[in-house]
């Protein structure tokens, strides 16, 4: 920011007087689209009115807090952090980009920057914040894209790969226990030389929706993992439970009542199902969390082979 270098010369030691440089200070920041604060003794010594327009905060309100109430609860730590690192002097400027609470009880994302200006004045630090939501939401628009797959909504394979690892270490850690659905679309292939490639597509997204609903728990991730074929993760769930949830799937998708002349089992569109479970334990030898989608996909396998539109199930102990 171009006013940055100014209140570093106001601020510092070469300043004729503290007197003439918060004079100075005010009238540099009082027409800034960013909020600038100043802070002495832990406290707002100043507040600049942009915070009105930007938070709904009353900047004169702030003045002698130590504006702990405006971040949100999650974030704090966050700002301890910064003021330790200041404070300690092993820092003398950070950013850090937090959320905090708008005078409407509303979240924005804030990238705010310290800098400890002049610590013969009482250590005094100028935060400087700026609004930074839109961005951040734009940021999240184009993670959740990098994640998904563009044909069903569903997450991805490189999603998948994130997430399978993320809740096995979780399961771990909990001495738990979760589980894998492996599903594949029946005859697939030969629906898509019968109706065409936009059948096929149009299918593979009616079946993706179904799927999804039945893995809506924060531990839980569908994802088209090549093809025709889905996998759910299951986290915190048994065997037992998996296979009756595997279950559901499959009727769900019988009950869709897509049309399927060119299949071997049925004339609709169904789908084989493998389902793996693994409970964290000591000891134990398969490699982990690998071994559970290879018997998962086993799993799938013998569902096939047994004349498809059916559920199999493989359950492992492992470390």
């Amino acid at each position: 920011m171009a006013f940055r270098p100014t209140l570093r010369r106001l601020l510092g030691r070469d300043s004729a007087t503290h007197k003439d440089a918060e004079a100075t200070f005010r009238r540099v920041v009082e027409h800034s689209a960013d909020v600038i604060c100043r802070v002495a003794h832990g406290q707002f010594c100043y507040v600049s009115p942009s915070a009105l327009n930007m938070f709904g905060w009353e900047p004169q309100a702030l003045i002698g807090t130590d504006g702990t109430h405006t971040v949100f609860e999650d974030d704090r730590p966050i700002i301890e952090a910064m003021i330790g690192r200041l404070m300690s002097g092993q820092q003398n400027q950070t950013a850090v980009q937090i959320r905090v609470l708008c005078g409407d009880g509303s979240l924005k994302w804030v990238e705010t920057t310290a800098r400890v200006e002049a610590p013969d004045l009482a250590c005094e630090t100028i935060l400087v914040m700026r609004d930074i939501t839109e961005r951040k939401r734009l940021e999240e628009e184009l993670a959740a894209m990098v994640l998904q797959d563009g044909l069903t909504g569903l997450a991805n394979r490189r999603a998948f790969d994130q997430n399978f690892d993320r809740e096995w270490k979780r399961t771990l850690r909990t001495g738990g226990e979760m589980a894998l659905v492996l599903l594949d679309i029946d005859n697939f292939k030969e629906f898509n030389d019968l109706y065409g490639h936009q059948a096929g597509d149009n299918c593979l997204r009616t079946v993706a929706s179904c799927i999804s609903e039945l893995a809506r728990r924060p531990t839980d991730m569908a994802c088209r993992y090549g093809g025709e074929e889905v996998v759910v993760v299951l986290g915190s769930t048994s065997l037992d439970a998996a296979v009756s949830i595997a279950a559901e799937m499959r009727f769900r998708v019988a009950a869709l009542g897509i049309p399927h002349q060119g299949s071997t089992c049925a004339n609709h569109i169904t789908v084989s199902i493998g389902v793996a479970a693994a409970i964290a334990r000591s000891g134990g030898s398969m490699k982990m969390p690998e071994g559970l989608l290879q018997a998962a996909d086993h799993a799938l396998y013998k569902a096939k082979a047994g004349g498809r539109n059916r559920v199999e199930q493989a359950m492992l102990n492992s470390a």
